[in-house]
């Protein structure tokens, strides 16, 4: 049974249960967060970028990858400042709240949550692919919905568990690409890459490929909502973030470029395993290198599923202790310090997400909600900038140039999305419209001052 204690806040006596008490813990180092930046990730290299090579062919998904890179790069660089001022578990919400106020706290929180809740869905189902591809008396939606569960259940164990865990099969998936690269690089023909049509769908086809080329990087910024439980956040999400986008920024050329040097890219441009399978075109259907492969490729898959669920859950914490969410859902075990509600929930959303069974459906409306959440955050760096110039800032960007390149080619990303994927649009919106309900109707009536959470007075919420 649950002990409780009397507190007094503000002048009023008040009862907390433990798990109303609990708080996260400073265990994490820079290895873990570079390992989370990358896990977050990693999924990207083993499926869902190949549907770029449908809409925009091996150079349109090149040409889109190469602005994905430079806004990603400079994005990250930006990100840092505002996660190393203000390490906070919340991450965009705290940012944007600091900044623009408590709607765009709440706005910005909302389409981070859109990211992390439809990302792992998308991932899922990969996995099911790629069991199914081993074990093909296994039903994808079985295997979807198992490994769903199992990855909740291990992130409840504690972020101690859940980073350690991380790290090993992030370190997995990381030999998994290199042997990839090694088996392919032999097989690399460059006229499979140079092609004609160089771009089948022109112009269009290198808009429609820009989610797929953000899917190479998608999350990398959930490693920020670590950072209350980072050892020295000031110093360390710095050093974790900027490794991590170097490894990755590596990864996605070279995984790009060596698999349509190797195989028909018709082959694998809608299918959710397409490493193996652009192996089996060369070492042949069953081989041992198709089949290693595919077995690696779900350490891959694993540590982005695991990762994003761990964004997702301390998103949804954040949002609930600010009092933007329902309050349980800030309820942390007072056993193994983790958010229970805030794993729960999502994620039975996400699984009836991945029911749906539509990966490409389900990739695009992360993306949306992952480039609105960047254009938010980089206003909100223009404007801290302004408002509150003394704020200590432990890592600065070169400013104003780089975040201005970062939000010009961020209005890029979301042009084309709108773009290219109309029939998704309205999907999106209608998630917008009912958080935007749900705000003025519950959402804007318990939330707490910025002193409470910072120990500082916030000015904005006087």
């Amino acid at each position: 049974m649950e002990s409780s204690r009397v507190e007094t806040v503000n002048g009023v006596i008040q009862h907390k249960k433990d798990g109303e008490r609990a708080n996260l813990s400073r265990v994490l180092k820079p290895i873990h967060l570079w390992a989370l930046a990358v896990g977050l990730v990693i999924s990207g290299n083993y499926f869902g970028w190949s549907y770029g090579f449908a809409v925009g062919g091996v150079m349109g998904l090149a040409l889109a990858l190469i602005p994905v890179t430079i806004f990603y790069v400079t994005f990250i660089l930006s990100y840092s400042e505002l996660a190393t001022a203000i390490p906070h578990a919340g991450g965009p919400s705290a940012y944007a709240r600091r900044a623009l106020g408590k709607f765009w706290g709440y706005m910005n929180g909302v389409s981070c949550l859109i990211e992390f809740v439809f990302a792992p869905p998308a991932i899922a189902l990969a996995v099911g692919g790629y069991i199914h591809n081993m074990f093909p008396g296994i039903e994808i939606m079985t295997a979807t919905v198992v490994a769903f569960l199992l990855f909740i259940f291990i992130n409840y164990w504690g972020m101690k568990v859940s980073a350690t865990f991380e790290l090993i099969v992030t370190i997995v998936a990381l030999i998994g690409l290199v042997i990839y690269w090694g088996l392919a690089l032999p097989h690399f023909e460059l006229s499979r890459v140079m092609a004609e049509p160089l771009l089948p769908n022109g112009f269009s086809g290198v808009m429609a490929a820009v989610p797929f080329a953000i899917w190479f990087y998608l999350a990398i910024e959930g490693g920020a909502m670590s950072a209350e439980e980072m050892v020295n956040p000031q110093k360390d999400i710095s050093i974790g973030f900027l490794s991590g986008m170097v490894t990755l920024m590596v990864m996605a050329f070279l995984t790009l470029f060596l698999t349509a040097g190797i195989t028909d890219v018709k082959l694998i441009d809608s299918v959710d395993f397409p490493l193996p399978l652009a192996l089996s075109s060369v070492y042949g259907e069953g081989s041992f290198s198709a089949m290693l492969m595919n077995f690696i490729g779900l350490f891959g898959l694993i540590a982005s599923l695991h990762g994003i669920i761990v964004g997702y859950s301390r998103q949804t914490y954040a949002m609930a202790r600010t009092g933007y969410l329902p309050k349980f859902l800030a309820y942390v075990d007072p056993k193994h310090h983790t958010p229970v509600w805030a794993l729960i929930i999502p994620g039975i959303i996400g699984l009836g997400a991945a029911l749906t069974g539509l990966t490409n459906v389900v990739i695009i409306i992360a993306v949306f909600g992952s480039v609105a959440m960047y254009l938010i955050s980089l206003v909100s760096l223009f404007v801290l900038r302004v408002k509150e110039p003394e704020l200590k800032r432990p890592f600065k960007v070169s400013y104003p140039v780089v975040p201005l390149i970062s939000f010009l080619i961020a209005i890029f990303c979301l042009v084309s999305l709108f773009y290219a994927s109309s029939e998704v649009v309205p999907w999106v919106l209608a998630v917008y419209g009912l958080a935007i309900v749900y705000y003025y109707i519950w959402g804007n009536k318990n939330i707490r001052p910025f002193e409470e959470e910072f120990g500082v007075l916030d000015e904005l919420d006087k």
